[in-house]
């Protein structure tokens, strides 16, 4: 269950608590009104009190019952995410080893097939990965070397390694720095992931004479940094879910296409931990995903 949806429930709780206990002290005042005697006011004094700790009990079990039936929807769904984009390549590589051992493929094919299923394989592995990642990094499983690291190196360094993968699609890849120094409070090795998992989004669905262009800026408290595409955007019915693991949205507008759908649910999380935020600027073509890291460690 997401932390909106708990913090919600907790502030339904609250509110529950808050309105009880206005109830309460008006009750109070009013059976000091209305009783001659002290004793006649305590006794309603504290059979109010009573039923106020019963409301607020009753609140708090039914908002923890509601997070368990939440949390086994997001359990159910992540099962059914995860075993539809199993059966995909698992299907395909029982097929494909069949063939194989049937021997009723000649060599040049066998070898293509052989090649077909080190890519499933390939794909199997990193979903595996990024969901081993994902699941630790939500539950606080790993350890972060935040410290103060200067932004324009990494951005380059990333850019300069991504810059191949853009030249295969014809798409350039580039960044756009002011000059300025910009420092931040992060696990380099983790942004650098963060921006890795951006930017190939970005390349894979950029078309051929396209750019992927990656901005920095300082602000006030922190540091912004964007992954601006040429690509066709992200329909409207899309951009509140983007983030979300294994969503994919309708076929032409996914964002991590050929993939899981965990590379910016991924980020969002190692951004989220280092006291950030990650969104969807306003573009007025293509995507721009903006992400923001503080100056200063929490």
């Amino acid at each position: 269950m997401s932390a909106r949806r708990t913090v919600s429930l907790r502030a339904q709780i609250a509110l529950t608590a808050a309105v009880t206990a206005v109830l309460l002290i008006a009750l109070v005042v009013a059976a000091r009104l209305m009783f001659v005697t002290e004793r006649d006011a305590l006794v309603v004094s504290l059979l109010v009190l009573g039923a106020a700790l019963v409301t607020v009990r009753v609140a708090a079990l039914v908002a923890r019952q509601r997070e368990r039936a939440a949390a086994e929807a997001a359990r159910r769904q992540l099962v059914a995410a995860v075993s539809h984009d199993l059966r995909t390549p698992l299907a395909a590589l029982r097929l494909l080893v069949e063939a194989v051992d049937d021997d009723i493929v000649d060599e040049p094919t066998r070898r293509r097939y052989l090649a077909t299923m080190q890519t499933h394989i390939q794909s199997l592995s990193a979903m595996i990965d990024d969901l081993f990642e994902l699941s630790r990094i939500e539950a606080g499983d790993i350890d972060w070397a935040i410290r103060r690291v200067e932004l324009a190196p990494l951005v380059d360094e990333t850019v300069a390694a991504m810059a191949p993968e853009g030249r295969a699609r014809r798409v350039e890849v580039r960044s756009e720095l002011d000059g300025a120094a910009l420092v931040a409070a992060a696990d380099p090795e983790r942004i650098q992931r963060v921006l890795f998992n951006l930017i190939r989004n970005a390349i894979r669905h950029t078309p051929a004479d396209g750019s992927v262009v990656v901005r920095a800026r300082e602000g006030s408290d922190a540091v912004e940094i964007e992954v601006a595409d040429s690509g066709p955007g992200i329909a409207p019915a899309d951009r509140a879910k983007v983030f979300d693991a294994f969503y994919r949205g309708e076929p032409h507008a996914a964002r991590d296409e050929g993939g899981a759908g965990l590379g910016l649910a991924i980020a969002r999380a190692i951004v989220e931990t280092h006291g950030g935020r990650i969104w969807l600027a306003p573009a007025e073509a293509g995507t721009r995903i903006r992400f923001s890291l503080p100056r200063r460690a929490g």
